[in-house]
């Protein structure tokens, strides 16, 4: 009889302990999502403002040579991500695509100017850096003109500033709810463990000694609900790319390991040191109290 109570009672336990496992990994799989989405809003936050292009025209007698030598200064810019010589020539064939008809053919001349395409770097993606950069090319002599959209570029900074605060705002908020879920979960599994946990008090076990294996427990539960999160992970960015392969552009590995650890960095936190509070709770309780 003994033996079967202690077979179920192991059995009650294993259980617990699973449905704790699991329950922390589905918070911090969302944990993890919410990260994922932070990342990629941030590249493609990133993607969208380097390639804003500034299309600097250069002067119809300027030669060839002076333009490359113009392109390797404006490389070496720390605004400047990259740049594109665009030639009379290429020009031409790049506007005769859009419009359908040879237009020089039928000018009988190429009325385009050669040209520099920039793209400049995100953090300098603002018309006040754009346009103090316009007016230092506008300063050397084979430059004749410099355009870009400037209606496009106030209007895409102040959509990607107003969606990164609510993205942060529901991020806060988020995390708010899964530190008390995850702190719920395992008040509830040291709940199941309340009269074995007074039991060795009663008998003399040290407040350490009674700590040490429950905390054990509740950091490797945080872990292993932290791989089984980013496994998850894994398989929904798998599928992502399978089904949006232009997604591509916005992996970058390195972050994405950051938001991997960081799951489990949380995981083994919040685990641990919910179930530090917990098992002090009922340290400290009566005995009387524990049948509340």
């Amino acid at each position: 009889m003994e033996e079967f109570e202690a077979s179920a009672s192991a059995k009650k336990t294993k259980t617990i302990y699973i449905s704790t496992v699991f329950g922390i990994a589905m918070v911090l799989l969302m944990i993890g999502l919410l990260g994922l989405i932070l990342v990629n809003a941030n590249n493609l936050s990133r993607y969208v403002k380097e390639n804003i292009v500034l299309n600097v025209f250069v002067d119809d007698a300027a030669h060839e040579t002076d333009v490359l030598q113009l392109q390797k200064q404006l490389e070496a810019n720390p605004m400047v991500k990259q740049t594109q010589y665009v030639s009379k020539e290429l020009a031409a064939r790049n506007l005769q695509k859009d419009l359908g008809e040879d237009f020089v053919k039928f000018l009988g001349y190429n009325p385009l100017s050669q040209s520099l395409d920039v793209y400049l770097k995100a953090e300098y993606a603002n018309n006040a850096d754009i346009d103090r950069f316009k007016s230092t090319l506008l300063k050397n002599p084979l430059v004749k003109e410099v355009k870009y959209q400037q209606s496009l570029v106030d209007q895409m900074n102040k959509n990607l500033t107003n969606i990164s605060l609510v993205i942060l705002a529901f991020a806060a908020i988020f995390v708010v709810l899964s530190v008390a879920l995850i702190n719920n979960t395992i008040r509830l599994a040291i709940y199941s463990q309340r009269f074995l946990i007074k039991s060795m008090q009663l008998v003399g076990a040290t407040k350490g000694f009674i700590r040490k294996p429950f905390l054990l427990y509740g950091i490797w539960h945080g872990l292993l609900g932290g791989l089984i999160a980013i496994l998850i992970l894994i398989g929904t960015l798998s599928l992502a790319y399978k089904e949006v392969p232009d997604l591509i552009i916005l992996r970058n590995y390195t972050e994405f390991g950051i938001v991997f650890i960081v799951v489990i960095g949380t995981g083994i936190f919040i685990s641990g040191f919910s179930t530090f509070l917990a098992v002090n709770k009922f340290l400290r309780l009566k005995v009387y109290d524990l049948y509340r």
